[in-house]
């Protein structure tokens, strides 16, 4: 979580919500009970997610899709804005390329925040996503303007 005011923005914490052992219903639960509590405690006003993106095995895509989509209920039951934002999109709002690389993006964050150090992958990915999103609020709707397409793809 991170705090804009005017243009600077202010750490204000990261985590992790492990969904632990058992059958999905009861992870998914644990996931959503988890980000009430964290919503309830911080009081957010905004929710940025990252976007899905289909990799090469399709049950760890799946899975991840119905994770995302247990915390994006999360925000929409506590009446909180949600905004997606692609992996291309948050690296190249945080990193200026979109193709960068995860110890580019931690040290992006790191420096953008004035973290005393680098946070971990994951919390780095959150966080990045959050900067995204202050950055593309600040800017109006963040666009892909400016990327070019190759073979189908943003390049």
């Amino acid at each position: 979580m991170i705090e804009k005011h005017g243009r600077g923005l202010r750490y204000i914490t990261s985590g992790c919500v492990k969904s632990g052992a058992g059958d999905l219903a009861s992870r998914l639960k644990t996931i959503l009970e988890g980000l009430r509590e964290v919503i309830a405690a911080h009081a957010p006003t905004e929710v940025a997610v990252e976007k899905v993106f289909v990799n090469v095995n399709p049950q760890s895509t799946l899975a991840l899709g119905q994770a995302r989509g247990t915390a994006i209920c999360a925000a929409v039951i506590a009446g909180l804005p949600v905004s997606e934002y692609t992996a291309l999109q948050v690296k190249q709002s945080v990193v200026g390329n979109g193709h960068a690389a995860k110890g580019q993006v931690q040290d992006m964050v790191r420096r953008l925040l004035a973290l005393p150090g680098e946070p971990a992958e994951d919390a780095a990915d959150a966080l990045a996503c959050a900067i995204c999103h202050a950055h593309g609020a600040r800017l109006g709707a963040l666009s892909l303007r400016g990327l070019r397409m190759r073979r189908g793809r943003l390049a």
